[in-house]
């Protein structure tokens, strides 16, 4: 079994992959101050939740985009399995042509998005993500990593909004009744929820007119579930895209890996 972690700057996610299958996922809090060891114990927990062992991981990817954590985490999975995992970077080959003015710069779990979608959707593509950030990435025919956009994300803004004015309170983020609210809760919840969609809308029309032509629109994260729904585009929802690129990297590298280890 492969083991797959994407740390991110809200959840590390960690799952399973069989025989290309996703077996098992699941998602703990990133947190700065952590071990190793703690870290590897909360995925040891995980795994344990799962009915799988440590020793029945044959080997492991890493995707991150908080250096600090990834160290951490890094560490505590060869205390766990004895292996040293696959990182998600450069000289890592992925199969996409990065026009951008410093590819290296590229977060990874961009990357395993777009190589994700590839394998699912014809391009052109344009890519959400639904995060901590909300981001937007566009890949043209070919193959071609053009570049996007990083906005916050509607957490964020949320808390932006909390933090900053005294007499709003703190909300749950869901579904609005109405557009037009009808008392300070549920305008906040219309103002974010519905305001990120028609966000949402108003982008995708701005990057296929800068593109001039239509694209294929997917979205993963793990607010996609709740602002796609508000939406007027059509765009399509896969929350595995993380897993499924990271699976599709590891086989595109797992040669030369075995390779080096002689």
């Amino acid at each position: 079994m492969l083991l797959a972690i994407d740390i991110g700057n809200s959840n590390v996610v960690i799952g399973g992959i069989q025989g290309g299958k996703i077996a098992f996922e699941a998602r703990i809090a990133t947190d700065h101050i952590k071990t190793s060891d703690q870290y590897a114990v909360e995925i040891k927990n995980v795994l344990s939740l799962f009915d799988a062992d440590p020793r029945d991981m044959d080997d492991c990817i890493i995707s991150s985009v908080v250096p600090p954590v990834f160290n951490s985490v890094s560490t505590g999975i060869m205390k766990l399995t004895g292996r040293e995992p696959m990182v998600v970077g450069p000289g890592i080959k992925t199969g996409l042509n990065i026009q951008m003015d410093d590819p290296a710069s590229v977060g990874s779990d961009r990357i395993v998005i777009a190589v994700a979608a590839l394998a699912q959707f014809e391009p052109p593509l344009t890519l959400l993500d639904l995060g901590t950030a909300t981001t937007i990435e566009v890949v043209g025919k070919g193959g071609a990593y053009l570049g996007g956009c990083i906005i916050p994300g509607v957490r964020v803004s949320l808390e932006a909004l909390t933090s900053r004015t005294s007499q709003l309170p703190g909300i749950r983020l869901d579904r609005p009744k109405r557009v037009i609210g009808k008392n300070t809760v549920d305008c906040m919840r219309s103002g974010i929820m519905y305001g990120t969609a028609a966000m949402i809308d108003g982008m995708l029309d701005r990057v296929e007119e800068e593109l001039g032509c239509p694209t294929t629109v997917v979205a993963t994260g793990g607010m996609a579930p709740f602002v796609v729904p508000l939406c007027r585009r059509k765009i399509l929802v896969d929350r595995d895209l993380l897993l499924k690129g990271l699976n599709i990297l590891y086989e595109k590298n797992v040669q030369d890996r075995r390779r080096r280890e002689g």
